[in-house]
Formats: structure tokens, sequence, C-alpha cells
């Protein structure tokens, strides 16, 4: 049904639709706008904690549950995620040649963080060769030590790293080291005691060119190499030339150092809060669509001078809420919508790809590939073991995925809707208009008691052979603080294999109908 203000006369059907939903007119262009940026198929990629690195992907045979979640991603873009290693126990990660996997020694769980990370790792030559059992082609990101200060730790996992890609068996799959990262978060190194309280971004700069030589001669990288690095990896930014930034670095000559000049790529860290005290933000809160464009479009300078410089720009670790997430929130229905959003308007500002953060038992993981035995919750000790499963966040990667597709020539533009709950974005397959993804983040909870509002949506398109008809696929949530329950266009990934099941639900309807969307819902319009 037509807009209200659309209409010469009001019928009385439509005032009572009216009272039921809200209206709104979108826009959108058959061709592909100028402006729409391209979008890799490995748009959404993961950051995985280093510590338990085999636990995700396995030791003599490959983590069968975790290999499908990727597989299923594979399938729809024609490329899998990017996997990047490293993160916290990236700095506290040493390497003997004695060791078969790993060896790691964990603090005590808390209530608050049922999960730590590892103090303290030491991983063998089998460690890094466990990245054969990855989907074929992927590409890798490791992270080496730079915390601990210990030259001859990086230089040993570098050679180690390096042997393992160079494997008959990562090789023949046609995986590959795309760069080495050295240190996670060195802005935070005067907290945490890894440096001195005066510890300064020149001082990071200068550490950073040592061990990158070092991991240079290692590695035996060059410009004719395919492993490059990732530089910077900082939880913050101060977004000018002073401080911890890409600006800073850049002035302070990480580039123009010999390693420095094999840097591709620059990495920078966002949560939208921080639960490490154990207080949560709001579910409603993570979802609004100010509240994720105001987190990210801090980032428009530090994108724009990593660009002019000719390298990409890339979330190299990001979730909901830092310290592993907030129970009752990075865990629910609502968290997929806001990884969509998140995801999608990211690519907006020139952010090449964005690595979710997972972490064995974290609370926002989108996939926790292991059997439970705590809450990840609050560590008590679980009645029954919880097996493999995936969490809500997963279906916002399977909806990404799918609207990017495997042509492998996507484009994407926000739409312009007027509302404080409602985005949209348009993709393209070279210039041809092909879906558009709704999203109406309005939180719908099972503690509410009037009935659950919804969005309609009335389409316009500008220029020639507009589409008439449309395929409508839809993102059920029972209530955005639920954990399970949610199908995509009534199927579902909360299986124990974590591949598809269930029977595809998708309706073909006018497009001059438009499309109503339920608070916390997204809708997939195909063309």
């Amino acid at each position: 049904m037509p807009c209200l203000q659309d209409l010469p006369k009001v019928s009385i059907l439509c005032l009572l639709v009216a009272r039921l939903a809200s209206c709104i007119g979108v826009s959108i262009s058959v061709l592909a706008p100028s402006a729409a940026p391209s979008i890799s198929p490995s748009l959404i990629s993961f950051s995985i904690e280093q510590d338990r690195w085999t636990d995700w992907v396995g030791t003599t045979a490959r983590n069968q549950f975790f290999f499908n979640t990727l597989d299923n991603l594979n399938q729809l873009t024609g490329l899998p995620p990017q996997i990047r290693i490293g993160a916290n126990s990236e700095d506290h990660t040493n390497f003997n040649g004695n060791i078969q996997f790993s060896e790691a020694v964990f603090p005590a769980p808390s209530s608050t963080v049922p999960y730590p990370e590892a103090t303290n790792i030491v991983v063998g030559d089998e460690y890094y060769e466990a990245a054969q059992f990855l989907p074929s082609n992927t590409h890798v990101i490791w992270g080496l030590n730079l915390g601990q200060n210990n030259l001859t730790a990086a230089f040993l996992g570098a050679k180690s790293l390096m042997k393992a890609f160079a494997s008959p068996s990562i090789k023949s799959a046609g995986i590959t080291l795309d760069a080495i990262e050295i240190g996670n978060e060195p802005d935070l190194y005067m907290n945490n005691g890894a440096r001195p309280s005066t510890y300064t971004s020149t001082q990071y700069v200068k550490d950073w060119i040592t061990f990158a030589t070092n991991v240079t001669a290692a590695a035996k990288l060059s410009s004719s190499t395919t492993t490059k690095f990732w530089g910077a990896a900082f939880a913050g930014s101060s977004h000018s030339t002073s401080g911890f930034s890409p600006q800073a670095i850049f002035n302070e000559g990480i580039l123009s150092s010999a390693p420095g000049a094999l840097i591709s790529t620059i990495s920078e860290h966002r949560y939208s809060g921080s639960f490490c005290a154990g207080s949560g933000g709001l579910l409603q809160d993570l979802m609004t669509k100010s509240t994720i464009r105001s987190n990210l479009t801090q980032f428009t300078p530090d994108v724009s001078a990593t660009r002019v410089k000719g390298l990409d720009f890339v979330l190299g670790e990001t979730n909901s809420y830092s310290c592993h997430g907030a129970p009752g929130v990075s865990n629910t229905g609502g968290a997929a919508l806001w990884t969509l959003d998140y995801l999608l308007f990211a690519t907006q500002l020139g952010i090449s790809r964005v690595f979710f953060h997972e972490g064995i038992g974290f609370k926002y993981n989108l996939i926790q590939p292991v059997t439970l035995n705590r809450s990840t919750l609050d560590g008590t000790t679980l009645a029954s073991p919880l097996p493999p499963h995936i969490q809500p966040q997963y279906y916002a990667a399977i909806i990404a995925a799918e609207a990017i597709g495997s042509s492998g020539a996507t484009h994407a533009i926000e739409l312009s809707i007027n509302n404080t709950r409602a985005s949209g974005y348009a993709f393209y397959e070279g210039t041809k208009l092909v879906r558009v993804v709704l999203i109406n983040s309005q939180a719908f909870f099972s503690t509410d008691t009037t009935a659950r509002s919804s969005l309609h949506i009335d389409l316009t398109f500008t220029g020639t052979e507009a589409p008439t008809t449309m395929s409508v696929k839809r993102l059920f949530v029972p209530h955005a603080d639920d954990t399970t329950g949610l199908t995509w266009g009534g199927q579902t990934y909360e299986t124990a294999d974590a591949r598809v099941g269930g029977t595809l639900q998708v309706q073909t309807v006018s497009v001059s109908a438009g499309v109503d969307i339920q608070a916390t819902e997204v809708v997939m319009l195909i063309f």
C-alpha cells in the first residue's frame, strides 16, 4: 500500500493500516551510483584469539563445525572469510620447537570473564601448520609478539610461520599468508605493563621497525613476496598527528623504513562499549542507527590518511562490547541486526573488511566451535555440556554474504531513509541493481506487552527499466533479547553441523505494494 502522503485521497483502509505501521518512502537508483564503493566478497572476516587457535581449526584433523561455518559463507560469495589469528594473546605467545601444538596457562575464570585469555602460550611448528584445515583459498593474517619485547620469540615464530605456509598441505589448498601483524594494541602497552607509562607512538614506531626488520629477515619478505605487514592494530585512535593513530605513525616515518615499505594494510580496533568492569550496555543502545554511525564515522580521517598512502584500511578486531561481550546483549537476536548494519555501513566509509573478534566461550561470538562446560554468561558449571553452535550474529554474516553474492563485482550504497530506526543498502552487480537489504532496528523485547510495531516501506526508482516484481526474504527474530530461534527465509543455521536446515520461504510480490518490516527484523528484496 502506498504511503499516505503519496495519496491524493486517503481511504478508510489506508487509515486503518497507518495506525499499525509507520510509512516511509525510499528511492533507489536502478543503476549503481558512481559513489557506490566496491564490496569485497570477504567483507565479513574473523579475528581469532590466538591462545586456543587449534581448538577452532583442529590439530590432527579439522574441526568440521568451524569449517562448515566458514564454508557456508564461501559458498555464497565464492571466497571464504579472511582469518586473523592474534589479539590479546598475540603478545603472550612464544615459540619452542619441542612443543607439538601449544601449551597455555590461563587465569581462573570469573563471573564477568568466564573464558579468560591465556597469560602465557608456547607454540611449536604444528600450531602454525594447523592452518591447513581452513577452507581452500583462505587468506590469513598472523600476529607475532611485540608486547613482551622478545626479539627471539618473534624471529622464531616468523620462521615457523613461513615454514608452515610453504608446506605442501597449505600450498595445495591455496591458503595464503597475506600479512604478519607485529603486536596487538600497542597504544595500551603503557596501561598493561608491557611498556613504561610514558610510552608514545614514536617509541612504538621505533620498536616496530626493530622487530619488523628481524621478522623480514626471518620470513625472507620483500616487495615481490605475497606476505606483507599489517600496521597499527591500535585499540583506539587520536585521529590526528599526535597520540596513537595512523596519521601519527606516518608522520613518524614508519612507511619510509625498509620494513615499513612492506606495510599493505592499516588495522584499527573498535568496540561499542566495555563490559570489563561489569557494566553492560543496553541492547537498544547497541542497535541504534545513530550509535552505529557515530562509532564508525570517527574513523573517517584515519581511513582518508591511509588511503592517500595507497594502503588498505580494515577494522582488524571489532565486536559489540569489549572483554568478550555483555550478557543478554552481545549474544542476542538484536545483536544480529547491529552486526549487519555495522558491517554494511563500514563499507560506506572506505573500510575494506571487518574482522569480528572470536574466542572460545566469548559472549559476542558469531560461532562457538567447541563443546563448552561453563556458562558463557556467568562462568557457572553447565548442567549439560553445550555442543558447538552458532549464535544470532552469524545470521548477519549469512545475510551480508548473500547480499554481496558471488559475482566478484558487487557495489553497494546506503539508501537515504528518513527514520531513526530504519537502515537500507542497495547492492549492484556491475551497474545493475540486484538486491536491497532493509533493517528495522527498533527492539522488540520478550517483556513487551504491546503489539509488535512495523514500518511500511514504499519503493520508488530512478532510472529506466525499474523492476516491477521482487522476491522478499526475511530474517525472523522472535525477540531482540532471544538467543535462539532465528530463521533466515524460513531456514535455520542452528543445526548440529552449522549447515542450513529447513524449507526456504521467499515471497514474490509486486514492487508497487511496498514491504512491511517488523521491529527487530531484516528483509532482503531480490530483483
